[in-house]
This record gives structure tokens, sequence and C-alpha cells, in this order.
């Protein structure tokens, strides 16, 4: 057993994990924040990403004990931020979820790429996205809501 202490969503965590424990298991099992979903739990999907230290990982395949001393954020971690309120409500009215499941990877690494500039058209956003798969959507829902939610954060800079 490893004793972690990190902050999660703002809030101080201080646990004891076992070595082999993923961030996902942790976050899911032991923080109760099922947000975090486990896809294919080999780094492929992207259904679990997560932040840590504001870079998105996959937590399927990052252990928990390797985030002691880290800033973790997971998709409840977003509720009062600005970009994920867009992306949401953008998400919503450009149909880019279906079932649901790979969302909150997806809604992370969307607000990565808005939050680095790395959104400049539909290439770049479909180049970024690479990570991150959908079997529902076909991908052009999730790339029309990214188009849009861009478009108004930078309208309402303006």
């Amino acid at each position: 057993m490893t004793r972690i202490t990190c902050t999660v969503n703002e809030q101080t965590v201080v646990s004891e994990v076992d070595d082999r424990t993923t961030l996902g298991d942790w976050l899911r099992d032991h923080l109760h924040l099922t947000g975090t979903h486990l896809g294919c739990e080999h780094g492929v999907c992207g259904a679990c990403t997560v932040w840590v230290d504001e870079e998105p990982v996959r937590a399927c395949i990052t252990l928990a004990a390797a985030v002691d001393g880290c800033r973790v954020r997971s998709i409840e971690g977003f509720e009062d931020d600005r970009t994920m309120a867009v992306l949401r409500e953008s998400f919503s009215e450009a149909h880019g979820l279906q079932c649901g499941y790979c969302t909150p990877g997806m809604l992370l690494t969307a607000h990565d790429m808005l939050t680095r500039g790395r959104c400049e058209n539909e290439q770049q956003i479909r180049h970024e996205l690479a990570g991150n798969l959908c079997r529902c959507t076909g991908y052009t829902g999730i790339v029309n809501a990214i188009v849009l939610a861009r478009d108004r954060l930078a309208a309402s800079k303006g």
C-alpha cells in the first residue's frame, strides 16, 4: 500500500492505495467520482480522460500512486467552469453525443483543445480528437459542437 496526498477537484485527499490501483479505479471506486468512464482499459479509447496538473491523461493506465502531490480534475471538477458550460451546451445542440459513454473524455479533451487553441479548423479538431473514440456519433456532431463552442467563446471575448 502507498499513502498519497493530492488535490482532486479542489479538495485535498489523503488515501492509502494498492500499488497496482489505477487512477480510474481509485476515482470511481474509492472517491465515487463515476463520471470518469473506463472503456478499453488500455489507454486507447479516451473515455477515462482526466486532467493531472492541467494536462489530459488516461486514468485507466495511470497508477493512483503516480498522482501523489498532483492536482487531479475529473469531469465533476468542471461544474463552475465557463468553457465547460459552453461545451456542454454546444454538445447538446450540435448532437455531439448519443449514448454518452465517451462524452466525459471528449469534453475534457475538447476543453484542453480550446484552452490551447488547437481547434482552428475541422482537420485540426479531428487530429486532436484522434485519441478519443466514439462508437455512436460518427464524430460530425462532436466536431460541430467544438466549432460551435469555439465560436461562442471567441464572440464572448470580443
